[in-house]
């Protein structure tokens, strides 16, 4: 009697879960005016009272988002079309009771704002980023989703997005659940399509797309595709294989038009790129396409178990992203060099940033890059009014992460037979991106330690550089590959680096940075700085002129008004501690064998 009882309540289990089903249809009634008309339609809801609700975070980023202010004019009906009662519980929360398992909701969504978080909605386009865009329902995130688009009339549109097509008809598609719908972009329009082919070593093949919406002929989109193409090549590369693409397919969803915002966003089958300029096909548009591309291996499939399952009612707090984004960070410039699209020498310029960024901002001399992870629910495109003290106790998580990945691949380079960070990367792939299994920091440790049979080694950088935030010695390491690091103004009087605004006085408009001569003197922000050196100052070129008549170890007088008070005070001037990076060749020298060895083996393009 009991494995009859379970089997029948299993049975019962599953055909109630097959059931439920969610549909969304799209039109466009007043599309002139950036709305569309949205209509959800939940079947065999498991609860009396149905919950709807927009989302208030949105894969890709890690702050929260109000994407619930754009909604309105929200009805319900039943199966008969009979209006039923709609109680808004929250801002983004809207409440049916007493349905029968059927709510069709209805609501009015304004968008103009397309990026990769937002939305837009536009006579010429409607771009969708899907947390922004659509409401779900409590307790069905689980059940499948079918969407439709009914493209407004004499538009020629086409729709580019990672769902499932149903049928042929171009505007019909589905998702498995909640999590993969929303991680889903979808951009209708005059769109440029392009594609190319990818196989890994073991056969399969899979489809790219570039969905381009941009003004450009057909010759320059082709171009610009091959162009893609090759970054993806010298991706791939990097692992040995693309990940097996659910349908088989990876699209970018391209913008570069002067009416969108700029940014990228990945997904796990696609990527949101909008750039904010004309087309002209050139190569500096390629970076973000280097960076977001990478992403399908890492953070889409190489994922930290702090970002598992998303969360779309609140912020998502991680402490890796100093691995997901920081990483990419190192791989979306690395890959333009290797791919041709960058020269060398620009390519230093990228990398003197992250050692500025590792050795020179206060917030990597004071914190780890897993405490900087976790300010991303308030950075991450995040709003607040309020004065922030960040330049003296955050750093970014791209650029620092992207310094402990530039110093990892060095380390393995030099003092491992045959190890790069590539190699590292492509552990972390089998280990944690193939099966899909989410990682932690001490899980990212373990793979190192394995690589490289040095336990020790892996214990050391992690402690120092990862959960650490000692500083790394970047300079006999990348003398191998003949760069020379080296303080190219430290001989110059330096006060620090603030932002100005020019009046009546010079006011100092952004927070002075710890260890700078101007904190020590205890200048701050929007405090007016009167004379320098005994001279007025009314704009920034009168500091520049002044601090030229001084060097470093002088001390000179600066008066400054705090609050309508006049006050004096000692700056101790400094050289300026900012790292240049350039070859020996740039320096007059010539690099021997061994150097240019090493940096072809870094720099170098892998694809065969």
């Amino acid at each position: 009697m009991k494995k009859l009882l379970l089997f029948s309540l299993c049975t019962s289990l599953i055909t109630t879960s097959f059931a439920q089903k969610l549909s969304y249809i799209v039109s466009f009634p007043n599309i002139i005016h950036h709305e569309a008309k949205i209509t959800v339609i939940a079947s065999d809801i498991p609860q009396k009272t149905a919950t709807f609700r927009m989302s208030r975070s949105s894969p890709g980023r890690y702050a929260t988002h109000e994407f619930g202010k754009n909604v309105y004019d929200v009805k319900a009906f039943d199966r008969t079309n009979k209006p039923l009662a709609v109680n808004r519980t929250d801002g983004d929360v809207y409440e049916v009771p007493r349905n029968d398992g059927y709510v069709k909701l209805e609501y009015t969504l304004y968008a103009n704002h397309p990026d990769g978080t937002y939305a837009g909605i536009d006579e010429t386009n409607a771009h969708f980023n899907m947390p922004a865009v659509f409401m779900w329902v409590k307790g069905m995130e689980n059940a499948p989703i079918d969407i439709n688009f009914e493209i407004p009339a004499g538009k020629t549109w086409t729709v580019a997005t990672q769902l499932k097509p149903i049928g042929t008809s171009g505007t019909l598609f589905s998702a498995p659940n909640l999590q993969y719908f929303m991680d889903s972009p979808t951009k209708l329009g005059e769109l440029i399509w392009k594609d190319w082919t990818i196989k890994n070593a073991n056969g399969k093949s899979y489809q790219f797309r570039l969905a381009l919406e941009a003004k450009t002929s057909d010759t320059a989109a082709a171009s610009f595709a091959k162009k893609v193409q090759t970054i993806t090549e010298e991706a791939q590369a990097v692992f040995g294989e693309v990940p097996a693409y659910d349908f088989g397919t990876y699209t970018f969803i391209s913008s570069i038009n002067p009416w969108v915002k700029g940014d990228g966003m990945e997904h796990r089958n696609s990527t949101m790129i909008s750039l904010p300029t004309n087309f002209d096909g050139g190569n500096y548009l390629l970076d973000v396409f280097s960076h977001e591309f990478f992403h399908c291996w890492n953070v889409e499939r190489i994922r930290p178990k702090t970002l598992e399952p998303f969360n779309f009612e609140k912020s998502n707090m991680s402490n890796e992203l100093w691995c997901a984004e920081g990483f990419t960070q190192y791989y979306g410039d690395l890959l333009m060099t290797r791919s041709g699209f960058q020269t060398v020498d620009e390519y230093m310029f990228a990398l003197a940033g992250l050692i500025n960024t590792k050795e020179n901002s206060a917030g990597a001399k004071r914190f780890s890059p897993a405490e900087m992870s976790r300010h991303a629910v308030f950075v991450d495109a995040g709003v607040a009014v309020d004065k922030s003290n960040y330049v003296n106790m955050y750093t970014s998580y791209y650029p620092y992460g992207g310094a402990i990945a530039l110093a990892l691949d060095l380390e393995l380079r030099s003092k491992f037979t045959n190890l790069t960070l590539d190699s590292y990367m492509t552990a972390l792939w089998k280990k944690f991106g193939k099966p899909e299994q989410p990682y932690t920091i001490p899980g990212l440790e373990g793979v190192l330690a394995d690589l490289t049979g040095d336990k020790q080694f892996a214990s050391t950088f992690f402690s120092k550089y990862v959960t650490g935030h000692e500083s790394f010695d970047y300079k006999p390491l990348l003398a191998k590959a003949g760069l020379i690091l080296k303080k190219a103004n430290e001989t110059k009087a330096w006060i620090g680096n603030v932002q100005y605004k020019e009046g009546n006085n010079l006011a100092i408009a952004s927070n002075t940075v710890i260890g700078s001569p101007l904190y020590n003197a205890g200048l701050d922000v929007d405090d007016q700085i009167i004379t320098l050196d005994g001279k007025p100052v009314k704009k920034q070129s009168d500091i520049e002129a002044i601090l030229k008549d001084h060097k470093p170890g002088d001390a000179i007088q600066v008066e400054y008004q705090h609050r309508g008070n006049n006050k004096t005070a000692t700056l101790s001037l400094i050289g300026n501690p900012a790292y240049s990076l350039v070859t020996v060749e740039k320096e007059g020298q010539t690099p021997t064998a061994d150097m240019l060895s090493f940096r072809n083996n870094w720099l170098g393009k892998k694809v065969k």
